[in-house]
């Protein structure tokens, strides 16, 4: 009996098989998703975190004692927007001189950069008005802020026109 022959095949290079390829897919999808990750990282910002983030915390204090006052003068307010007008109205009453102008400020939960500001300047005694454009959003933390006292709400629908603020003691 004879021994049966063995041909060498000549080896191919370690990139021309699979296997190789195959287990290094996986490391250089993480890799590519690691710089994409990285990339929104850097582009995007979330508003999120504030520098001054114990002053603010300080402010609680300081906004808790004028709602505390609003609510001891007995302040109320109507807010009324009206969009097709591009205006908003405030009706306010109380036992409190109120002065020239009211500050009224809009404040999205998460998106700051939508924040607005606005100065409401008295029309006639109690009545004040602004012009303002709200953006479509859905939910927006409302302030109203006299000389020493301020009112606070939620208005949670633009298409909502009237939001009373306070409420008698």
């Amino acid at each position: 009996m004879t021994a049966p022959t063995i041909t060498a095949q000549p080896s191919r290079p370690w990139y021309r098989e699979t296997w190789p390829w195959l287990l290094m897919l996986g490391p250089a999808i993480v890799v590519v998703a690691g710089f994409i990750t990285l990339y929104y990282a850097i582009v995007s910002f979330d508003g999120m975190v504030a520098d001054d983030y114990y002053k603010r915390g300080l402010t609680v204090n300081q906004d808790i004692s004028r709602l505390e006052r609003a609510k001891a003068l007995g302040i109320t307010a109507q807010l009324t927007h009206e969009a097709a007008v591009r205006q908003v109205r405030a009706t306010v009453a109380g036992k409190a001189d109120f002065p020239a102008t009211l500050t009224l400020r809009f404040m999205h939960p998460t998106r700051a950069g939508s924040d607005q500001r606005l100065t409401l300047n008295r029309v006639s005694p109690g009545r004040y008005e602004a012009a303002l454009l709200l953006p479509p959003l859905s939910k927006w933390n409302v302030q109203l802020d006299g000389a020493d006292w301020a009112l606070a709400g939620e208005w949670t629908d633009t298409a909502q026109r009237a939001l009373t603020l306070g409420t008698q003691p």
